[in-house]
This record gives structure tokens, C-alpha cells and sequence, in this order.
């Protein structure tokens, strides 16, 4: 299945700065597997050592957060988008 996936703007270095990527898979699992093999340096910045998605990572399937579907096993579908949103961390400055 082909899916859209949509880069923030901090890891577009990763794909060559594009902003979207075309990519296979019939879960997000796969799409993110399909992802690294075209772009192998960003693996690291969306899974820890394991292979499991970074904690500060939020993956967002058409909308939808995939932690409130299947995770990384939520099946897609042909022209699905998948959003790659990282946290946005801080602190108040007094």
C-alpha cells in the first residue's frame, strides 16, 4: 500500500528535505521499515536502540493517533497519510 507520509520540518535533513515521502507498507511498522531503507539515517532519530519508537516521537495515521489504534501494527491503506509529530519540549523561564 502506498502511504504519504508527512516529515516534520526538524528531520526533513533526513529525506533529502522533502516534506513528504512516498511510501509501501501494510502497517505502520512497515511503512516506517519502508521509510529507513530509503532513508536509513533517520531510523535512529524515530526508534531507540530496541527498534521501538522513540518515546518523544508521536506517529498520527489519517488524524488518529496510533497509540489509541493498533500502535505500529495498525494496518494502512493505499493513500493513507502518516504524520511523524515529535514533542515539542520546554520549560517556563522565570
Amino acid at each position: 500500500m502506498a502511504v504519504l507520509v508527512q516529515i516534520p520540518l526538524a528531520l526533513q535533513k533526513f529525506t533529502k528535505h522533502q516534506s513528504t515521502v512516498q511510501i509501501e507498507g501494510v502497517t505502520v511498522q512497515e511503512a516506517l521499515d519502508d521509510l529507513a531503507r530509503h532513508f536509513p539515517e533517520i531510523r535512529a532519530q524515530l526508534c531507540d536502540s530496541r527498534g521501538a519508537i522513540r518515546k518523544f516521537i508521536n506517529l498520527y495515521l489519517n488524524n488518529e493517533d496510533i497509540r489509541f489504534l493498533e500502535g505500529e501494527k495498525t494496518a494502512v491503506q493505499d493513500g493513507d497519510e502518516l504524520a511523524i509529530i515529535p514533542a515539542v519540549a520546554g520549560g517556563h523561564r522565570s
